[in-house]
């Protein structure tokens, strides 16, 4: 609340201050929030593909596998599954978007040529070998997938993160500044005005004494120059009583 605020100059320009670091960080936050939008549109972008690709991956290799256990029968199809020895290895590592750390997923030995998969050539058949390439290409586009849904998610948050920072320094932080600064300069004013009256008081006040002062003392000063004129005056008349004497 404004109120709670001292009007003090000491104050003002502190809330200046927050005001000036505020409204920087308030475009900051602005152009990581803009920036980390457009990322996640194109992280959007390919996870869109990517779902169309693993969605595409995961029909083939459900047509591929029923068509081999069709063909084939079940014991064939899990004996040949059983029979691999080199699992896929999953790393994960980390990269910076704009602030955010991402997952960044690596494999290997996902795909396979034939005489790793373990299962003896000659004792299957091709559609056993159509089946595990279709589940091998599944396998990739999944591991793609949770890489770029991971990343979108954490981007999102993050979005969602700075937006609330932005408009709490928008609507709230920035205008409870602007409201102390505005009612700390009020303040300010209305003291100035009352020390400026004030002070044009005591001036006229001054003054005016200073004129009594001097008609004061022009008075005194007029009536000793009265008193000095009446001295000559009774003077004057004695000198002429005695002028005639003198004479004879």
């Amino acid at each position: 609340m404004a109120n709670d605020v001292k009007p003090t100059r000491k104050n003002l320009m502190a809330i200046e201050d927050r005001i000036e670091l505020s409204e920087r960080g308030h475009g900051t936050l602005e152009k990581k929030r803009d920036g980390l939008i457009m990322e996640f549109m194109d992280i959007l972008d390919k996870a869109q593909d990517v779902r169309g690709e693993l969605a595409d991956d995961y029909e083939d290799a459900q047509k591929k596998i029923n068509m081999a256990r069709a063909m084939e029968g079940d014991v064939a199809v899990r004996g040949a599954a059983s029979a691999l020895q080199e699992h896929p290895e999953i790393t994960t590592e980390s990269k910076n978007i704009m602030g955010v750390v991402v997952p960044q997923i690596e494999s290997s030995k996902v795909t396979k040529s034939l005489d790793q998969r373990g299962y003896g050539i000659m004792g299957t058949s091709a559609r056993i070998d159509e089946a595990a390439e279709a589940y091998e290409d599944l396998l990739e586009s999944i591991i793609l997938a949770a890489e770029v849904e991971t990343a979108m998610k954490k981007m999102l948050r993050e979005i969602e993160t700075t937006k609330r920072r932005v408009n709490a320094l928008e609507f709230k932080l920035l205008p409870e500044l602007y409201d102390n600064q505005e009612y700390i300069e009020q303040k300010l004013e209305e003291q100035e005005r009352e020390e400026t009256f004030r002070l044009k008081k005591i001036k006229e006040k001054k003054e005016a004494e200073e004129k009594a002062e001097r008609e004061a003392e022009a008075a005194a000063e007029a009536e000793a120059a009265e008193a000095k004129q009446d001295e000559l005056d009774d003077v004057q008349p004695d000198t002429a009583a005695q002028s005639p004497a003198a004479n004879q």
